[in-house]
């Protein structure tokens, strides 16, 4: 299915879009410097949070930035031909696939790769890290669990465990939780489906819902994983659902209103560069949340974006070599392979709160994953776009 958008009503303002990795470089250097000075404003707008069980799980500034990236998106999708794109059973079937048989399984190896192997020297062969006892579980102080002893830090048991593992656990969280909202940006600057990409979106939510403890579980090693069903649904909810709901009702009483020709020719027109700059300013909000911690860690910030940056580039291209091979059109391979590629990196964050604590090295690899997240998926965009002859486009 091509989206209703002509390719012309889709096009951002020049200045935005020709120079858009500048403004992202300047938006994340802006955002540490911003944390730097003026920290009591980051930790305050930080601390505007829905909590669940004492970890944020949704940043009300982020959410409402969102919200602005995300409703010009929805609000120019046709909901009727969704269905239509549903039916492209190919694209669904390979996003599902990557996100769930191979990505988990990837992102495991790599990181322990580097993380446990060849940067281990760097990290601290000896280096511990101190988190959360595993919910449930009451053990003596000295006693063995995993790869953890428990300790007794300022009068409450910990676990300590080697500083590298915690990495690593950072980095399985963030494997097992594809994007469920930035990827439909992606999708809308590589000028994909939308209809698909929202298609796909959908159905990894439901799919996270109950796959993401089952493979945490397992993978990390960790007895009882909880589920945070209430992180998943909070954030899917505010993060897709809301823009969702308002995207489609406005839509509909716009055009009822006013007719389709002024919904597209007036109203569209003023939303054009409403993503990019919400996008922006997301950026700057991010770090100068996190700015501290990455000023405070760069080394370690390196150890960890390296088995992530290869881990995204490595999904891409397996996912883009796929819709190839299965000869998809341009419009449904470059979604396909970037929601894979792409990360929820807000469900990662809050569940490393949750189970290892909000100073845990896992905590920390999960911020990296937002780090790296916006520049290396513009670079994968514009791999997109430049190689778009590769497959077959709609007539």
């Amino acid at each position: 299915m091509k989206s209703e958008t002509p390719l012309n009503d889709r096009k951002m303002t020049s200045i935005f879009e020709r120079y858009l990795t500048l403004w992202v470089g300047l938006c994340i250097v802006g955002g540490i410097v911003l944390g730097k000075i003026a920290p009591g404003v980051a930790q305050s707008l930080d601390a505007m949070a829905i909590f669940v069980n004492d970890a944020p799980v949704v940043s009300i500034p982020i959410a409402v930035c969102l919200f602005f990236m995300m409703y010009p998106i929805m609000v120019k999708i046709d909901f009727a031909s969704v269905i239509n794109a549903g039916k492209s059973g190919k694209p669904v079937m390979l996003t599902l696939f990557i996100n769930w048989c191979i990505k988990p399984f990837t992102m495991y190896g790599i990181a322990l790769f580097f993380l446990g192997f060849l940067f281990r020297g760097f990290i601290g062969a000896d280096a511990v890290d101190l988190v959360k006892m595993p919910f449930g579980l009451d053990l003596a102080v000295g006693a063995s669990h995993g790869a953890g002893t428990v300790v007794l830090q300022d009068g409450i048991k910990m676990l300590q465990v080697p500083l590298w593992r915690s990495y690593f656990a950072g980095c399985i969280l963030l494997g097992i939780a594809p994007c469920t909202a930035m990827v439909l940006v992606w999708n809308y600057l590589a000028r994909g489906n939308d209809g698909l990409t929202l298609v796909m979106v959908a159905l990894n939510s439901l799919t996270m819902l109950v796959l993401y403890g089952l493979l945490g579980g397992f993978l990390l090693g960790v007895g009882r994983l909880p589920v945070p069903w209430q992180a998943l649904l909070l954030s899917v909810g505010v993060y897709v659902a809301l823009p969702l709901v308002a995207g489609y009702f406005s839509r509909k009483g716009i055009i009822a209103v006013k007719g389709e020709l002024w919904f597209k020719d007036k109203f569209l027109h003023v939303l054009t560069p409403v993503t990019i700059i919400a996008l922006l300013i997301t950026l700057v909000l991010l770090f100068s949340f996190k700015g501290e911690v990455i000023l405070a860690n760069p080394l370690t910030i390196l150890w960890i974006a390296i088995p992530l940056f290869i881990q995204t580039v490595l999904i891409f291209a397996l996912g883009y070599w796929a819709a190839r091979k299965l000869k998809l059109r341009y419009e449904d391979a470059a979604p396909a392979a970037m929601i894979g590629a792409s990360n929820h990196f807000e469900v990662a964050i809050a569940t490393s709160v949750m189970l290892f604590g909000l100073s845990s090295g896992a905590a920390l690899a999960t911020v990296v994953g937002v780090l790296i997240e916006v520049p290396v998926m513009l670079m994968l965009v514009a791999y997109c776009k430049r190689t778009r002859g590769f497959f077959k486009t709609s007539a």
